[in-house]
């Protein structure tokens, strides 16, 4: 071997090992609240990383999108085929207040409705609803 050269090899172990604590103690925990109009308002809870220097834990909140069962909001069985989606607009405290964002059907419900030698008409339309949206 070369004199002067591998120098990296013999110093294997010398460094002092980063200490790895548990990630989710740095983590808060966030109710997520549902619009007025469901039968059921607290919907569950989420986590973010704690306000932290620059970083503010409730921006990180904002714009994060669920996904709930129209079931569990009206607590009706029969609805269990749809999805709803909820996106957090706000924050008020330790609570995510959500706003519609978007209604799909689960993927058994949609593979039973959309069978084998038919055709599927797929249509995307703008409705007014009633309070002006």
């Amino acid at each position: 071997m070369a004199v002067g050269k591998n120098k990296r090899l013999s110093k294997k172990g010398k460094g002092t090992k980063k200490r790895l604590g548990d990630p989710y103690l740095r983590k808060e925990w966030y109710d997520i609240r549902a619009p007025s109009t469901f039968a059921v308002r607290n919907v569950g809870k989420t986590l973010v990383s704690r306000t932290q220097g620059t970083k503010i834990a409730s921006e990180g909140l904002k714009g994060r999108v669920y996904e709930v069962s129209l079931a569990d909001l009206n607590k009706d069985e029969d609805l269990a085929h749809r999805k709803i989606y909820l996106k957090c607009e706000e924050v008020q405290g330790k609570n995510c207040l959500t706003n519609f964002y978007g209604m799909d059907f689960t993927r058994d419900k949609l593979c039973g409705l959309v069978r084998k030698w038919q055709s599927l008409i797929e249509a995307h339309v703008d409705v007014k609803t009633t309070d002006g949206y």
